[in-house]
């Protein structure tokens, strides 16, 4: 069995867990926010796990307040916030760092898995975090909120996306239907 699955992680509302939970589907982990400009993402994300849960797919989030304190609330107040403003459905955990000397251990499995993300052409994410001194140190850092790791039902990290994708980006739902596929 994969690592990734093996990683403790906690659920949002505080239950020991792994990610051996969901064995066997295809995922897309993402670093999600409440007061980021890509917020509205969860609204695509929540489309993401409606469209493909019945073929063996689910979005986890994964809240982390690494970028710009973006993500200030408590784990109630996150799960209160995506429930009532989005109809959130998928999993969501507790809140986590995703970057730096305290990166959760999933984060630093998938990471390992694939250290660099898909750029989008075109997209000026990367232009404006170096505008503002917030560009990652390296080109493995999670760059930002909303940046997603595509999981093969393997348990292996088949894509990873830059956060200036949007979840119903075609780029993002070929790779899923193509692992889906597998």
């Amino acid at each position: 069995m994969p690592a990734l699955y093996d990683v403790p992680v906690n659920t949002i509302d505080g239950r020991a867990a792994t990610l051996a939970d969901h064995k066997g589907k295809v995922l897309l982990i993402v670093n999600v926010a409440s007061k980021c400009g890509l917020t509205p993402q969860y609204e695509g994300l929540e489309k993401l796990q409606k469209t493909y849960a019945a073929k063996g797919f689910s979005v986890l989030g994964f809240p982390a307040n690494n970028f710009g304190a973006q993500e200030p609330g408590t784990n109630d107040e996150i799960q209160s916030f995506c429930s009532t403003n989005y109809g959130v459905s998928f999993p969501l955990y507790e809140k986590i760092s995703v970057r730096g000397d305290g990166m959760h251990p999933l984060y630093q499995e998938l990471v390992a898995g694939k250290p660099k993300a898909q750029m989008k052409p075109g997209g000026t994410l990367m232009e404006t975090l170096t505008k503002h001194g917030l560009a990652p140190k390296t080109e493995t850092e999670v760059a930002w909120n909303f940046e997603k790791f595509l999981v093969g039902r393997d348990g292996k990290v088949a894509a990873r996306f830059a956060p200036d994708y949007a979840p119903d980006d075609t780029t993002i739902t070929k790779a899923i239907e193509s692992e889906l596929a597998r």
